[in-house]
C-alpha cells in the first residue's frame, strides 16, 4: 500500500527443513558458559568445539541472538549515541546495572554483550538454583582473577529478584569495590524487589516490550539468517501478523513460534509457514482484530456499548477479544476511567475509584495477570446503577462558557489574600458556610447572569437516589427559595 515500508524476501537459498548453524557461540567471545570451561579442564579446541556443539543444537531464538550491539533491535531510549547502556557495552562507563523488563526484551543478550564488548570474563547465575554459597564462590575466584592477571569478572544473575536479602547483601561488597560488574536481571520492580543498598550502588534502566515492527524485523533476520532458517521458509504475510501477535513484545516467544512452525512445515516437506500452520502449532488461533484499524474501534465501541447497556456478559467477551488480540491493555484501562464518570458516575461513586485502580494495577503487575483487574472493573461497570448526569452537568455548563455567558466573579467570592483587596471590595461580604450548624447557608455563588441555572440533576438511579433529594434543598437554602425543578 502507499506510504508502506517495503517488506523484505521472505525466501531465499536452502531446501525444505534446513536450518543454518553458528559457529561463532551464543555470545561471540563472551558466551554465558565460558566461564564454565576456561579452567583448564579442556584445551581451547576442545572448548570451540563444545561451544560448536551447544550452538547447532541451540533453539532459533538462542542462536539469533544478537552477537554485537548494532545486532540489537529495540531499547532505542537505552542504546542511543551517548545513552547509559551504549556507553557501559562500550566499556565507557564500568558501572553495575539492574536491568528490568518483560520477558523477551533482551536482557540476558544485552547482559553477555556487556562482557564480550569490554573484554572481562563472564559468569552467569540463575537465582533459581543458585545459592549464598555460589555467590561467594564465584566473587571469591574474581578477586582472586583480579589480583593475579587483573582479568576482571562480569557477573550476570538472572531472575534477581528472587534472591532473598541474604542473597543480595552477599553481593554488596563484591559490587562496591568492582571485584565484580553486576549485570542483574529481573522481570519484577527493583524498587520492590531489590535491598535498597544493591539499588543504589547500581545503575538501574528499564527495557521496554518491543514493538510491532521491531519483532516483525526479528522474524524476518531469522527466516533470512543463515543462522536461523537459512531462507528455507517462505512466511504467509497472515503468519507473520499472528507471529507478531502472539508474541506481544516478547522476541523469545515470536522465535519460538517461528521455529515451532518450522518444523511443522518441514514434517509435511512443505516451504511455506502459513498461517493454518502457526495455528495449529502454538494452538491458538488467529484474533481478527487490527489494533490499528476498523476492528479496533468497532470492537472496543461494543465493549464501551455492553457496559452502557449493563450486558456484562458481552462486555467480557468483547474484552477477551482485545486481550487475545494483544491491545494494549492501558487503552482498556483508560476507556473503563472515562466510562465509570460518563455511564455510572454518581450512582455507584466507587465505580470510578475502581477504575483508576485498575489502570494502576495494569500498570504495575502488567500482563497477563492484569486481565484480572480488567475484567473486574468490566464486570463492576456493567452491573453497576448508570447515569449520565455528570457527562451530561459538564457539558451543559461548558457550552454556557462558550456561549460567552460567564460574567465576573461575585466580589465577596474573590481573593483576598493580598494588600489592597479590601480597596477593591473583594472578599467582603463573604459568608462561611461552617458558621452555620447545617453547614450551608444562603449566598449567590455563580456570576449574576448565571443565577438560578441547573446542571446537574441526579438521575434517582443507585446512589443517586439520595442525591435527587439533597440536590433540589441544597439549591433551595443556598438562593433562597424554594426548591425549583428543572423545567421551571
Amino acid at each position: 500500500m502507499p506510504g508502506e515500508p517495503s517488506r523484505p524476501a521472505r525466501s531465499g537459498r536452502g531446501g525444505a527443513g534446513s536450518v543454518g548453524n553458528v559457529t561463532d557461540g551464543l555470545f561471540g567471545n563472551g558466551s554465558l558458559h565460558s566461564g564454565l570451561l576456561d579452567g583448564g579442564l579442556f584445551g581451547a579446541d576442545a572448548e570451540d568445539r563444545a561451544e560448536r556443539r551447544l550452538a547447532e543444537n541451540a533453539p532459533l531464538a538462542v542462536r539469533m541472538r544478537p552477537r554485537t550491539l548494532d545486532e540489537v533491535i529495540g531499547q532505542d531510549h537505552l542504546l542511543g549515541s551517548g545513552a547509559p547502556l551504549r556507553r557501559l557495552v562500550e566499556g565507557a562507563a564500568p558501572a553495575s546495572v539492574l536491568l528490568h523488563g518483560p520477558p523477551g526484551t533482551g536482557k540476558t543478550t544485552l547482559a553477555g554483550l556487556v562482557s564480550q564488548a569490554t573484554g572481562r570474563r563472564f559468569v552467569a547465575l540463575s537465582a533459581l538454583s543458585a545459592g549464598v554459597k555460589e555467590v561467594r564462590g564465584v566473587i571469591e575466584e574474581a578477586r582472586r582473577r583480579l589480583g593475579h592477571s587483573g582479568e576482571a569478572t562480569v557477573l550476570f544473575i538472572d531472575e534477581v529478584h528472587r534472591f532473598s536479602k541474604t542473597q543480595q547483601d552477599a553481593l554488596l561488597s563484591a559490587v562496591e569495590d568492582r571485584t565484580v560488574l553486576l549485570v542483574a536481571a529481573t522481570t519484577e520492580n527493583p524498587s520492590f524487589s531489590v535491598v535498597s543498598p544493591l539499588l543504589s550502588r547500581s545503575l538501574v534502566l528499564q527495557l521496554r516490550p518491543l514493538g510491532e515492527q521491531e519483532v516483525e524485523q526479528l522474524v524476518l533476520r531469522a527466516l533470512r539468517e543463515q543462522r536461523g532458517l537459512n531462507g528455507a521458509f517462505r512466511l504467509a504475510e497472515e503468519a507473520e501478523r499472528h507471529l507478531v501477535s502472539l508474541a506481544g513484545g516478547d522476541a523469545r516467544r515470536a522465535l519460538t513460534a517461528l521455529e515451532a512452525a518450522a518444523e511443522a512445515a518441514a514434517a509435511t516437506g512443505a516451504d511455506t509457514i502459513d498461517l493454518s500452520t502457526v495455528e495449529a502449532t502454538v494452538d491458538k488461533a488467529a484474533v481478527r482484530y487490527d489494533r490499528d484499524g476498523d476492528q479496533h474501534y468497532d470492537v472496543a465501541s461494543a465493549f464501551i456499548k455492553s457496559i452502557r447497556g449493563s450486558d456484562v456478559d458481552a462486555a467480557l467477551h468483547y474484552l477477551a477479544r482485545m486481550i487475545e488480540a494483544g491491545e494494549d491493555p492501558r487503552f482498556i484501562a483508560r476507556r473503563l476511567v472515562v466510562h465509570a464518570s460518563e455511564d455510572v458516575g454518581m450512582a455507584d461513586p466507587t465505580a470510578l475509584q475502581s477504575a483508576v485502580a485498575t489502570s494502576q494495577a495494569v500498570q504495575f503487575i502488567g500482563m497477563p495477570e492484569g486481565r484480572l483487574a480488567l475484567a473486574q472493573t468490566t464486570v463492576h461497570l456493567a452491573t453497576a446503577p448508570k447515569s449520565n448526569a455528570v457527562i451530561t452537568a459538564i457539558d451543559e455548563a461548558l457550552a454556557d462558557v462558550r456561549a460567552g455567558r460567564a460574567g465576573t466573579v461575585p466580589a465577596h467570592l474573590r481573593d483576598g489574600h493580598y494588600a489592597g483587596a479590601e480597596r477593591q471590595g473583594n472578599a467582603i461580604g463573604y459568608r462561611y458556610p461552617h458558621d452555620r450548624p447545617e453547614g450551608v447557608l444562603e449566598q449567590q455563588y455563580p456570576p449574576d447572569q448565571l443565577v438560578g441555572r441547573d446542571y446537574y440533576e441526579p438521575s434517582g438511579r443507585g446512589e443517586e437516589r439520595t442525591l435527587a433529594d439533597r440536590v433540589p434543598k441544597l439549591r433551595g437554602i443556598v438562593r433562597g427559595d424554594q426548591p425549583r425543578t428543572r423545567s421551571e
